[in-house]
């Protein structure tokens, strides 16, 4: 295996600013209580843990979350048997399965299109589209939703049990019975044709070789699902590679899936670094030159958030 030879590390400035921009999964708790809405409601209990931003919560500012500018990122669990009611947002959102099997459905004038969704498939629910999610599946799902501006306004609730919606109607994301019907991309409904678009599978999705010796997968982004307002993709880092340090003119996040990276930041030829382990997240500030590492016996499996929807414009370089 190719032995990386890292440069000089850094003093301890550098070493505390890359620590304050890392976010350990067991340093976090999962908050049963981030949707204030869903009081009272057992079948639409979730649990939320913040690490850019507050998402869809109205819990803003919390201590070891990370301030937001593009973009929010969060984990979700969501039991099994529990849904989430329909809602709709002014800004494209992303769900990221993790583990489990999740039903996403998107209303429109009371019809409805569900998909199923399992482990590394996404989803980016549109603007101002009804959606909802459910967990049908015989095991708790976790997954990661992006919203993709850093403050978004509060979700409008369509079909909520709290505003009178017979419950049977709020599960069903709104459709009444005969009302709902399965994705087909390729199918006559306007709605099915919408969400087909918006639909990313992990098995389906091309992977983009690069020279520096590492695999992408483009979810949102050309090449991807077309968006104005962030890139999302999948890399997959074999051991013992790595890359020289590059930048951007906007941030971004690493949150490792599987495996482990280790990840750092450069200045005036110094370096700081850290290993992530899994739902570990780095966000790196636009400008700052920062690159990654596998030092792990296997590959690694990192979700990454830019805060922007241009095309990919680094050139990484094989350390």
């Amino acid at each position: 295996m190719n032995v990386i030879a890292p440069k000089p590390l850094a003093a301890a400035p550098l070493a505390t600013a890359l620590r304050r921009n890392v976010v350990r999964h067991t340093d976090k708790l999962f908050d049963w209580d981030a949707f204030p809405s869903n009081r009272g409601y057992p079948e639409l209990a979730r649990a939320q843990m913040r690490y850019v931003g507050a998402g869809g919560s109205p819990k803003v500012g919390e201590v070891g979350t990370l301030a937001p500018e593009h973009f929010t990122v969060s984990l979700i669990h969501k039991p099994v048997g529990n849904y989430a009611a329909c809602h709709a947002h002014e800004i494209e959102e992303s769900f990221l399965i993790i583990d489990g099997v999740l039903t996403v459905g998107w209303e429109r004038d009371g019809e409805v299109v569900e998909v199923r969704l399992g482990p590394k498939d996404m989803i980016l629910n549109a603007r101002d589209i009804g959606h909802g999610f459910r967990n049908d599946g015989v095991e708790p799902v976790l997954m990661s939703i992006s919203v993709d501006v850093g403050k978004p306004l509060p979700p409008r609730y369509l079909y909520h049990p709290k505003t009178g919606t017979d419950p049977a109607l709020a599960r069903a994301f709104g459709a009444a019975p005969g009302k709902t019907l399965p994705l087909d991309p390729a199918g006559a409904h306007p709605l099915q044709q919408a969400m087909g678009r918006n639909v990313i599978r992990h098995a389906e999705a091309p992977a983009i070789r690069e020279a520096a010796g590492f695999t992408r997968r483009v979810y949102v982004g050309p090449g991807g699902i077309a968006s104005d307002t962030c890139r999302k993709e999948m890399l997959s880092i074999p051991a013992g590679i790595g890359v020289q340090p590059y930048t951007r003119a906007v941030e971004d996040v690493f949150m490792v899936l599987e495996g482990s990276l280790t990840v750092g930041w450069e200045e005036d030829g110094q370096q700081a670094e850290v290993e992530l382990g899994p739902r570990d997240l780095l966000l790196t500030p636009a400008g700052r030159p920062h690159w990654f590492r596998n030092d792990g016996a296997g590959p690694c499996t990192a979700w990454s958030v830019v805060g922007d929807c241009e095309a990919e414009t680094v050139r990484y370089a094989r350390a």
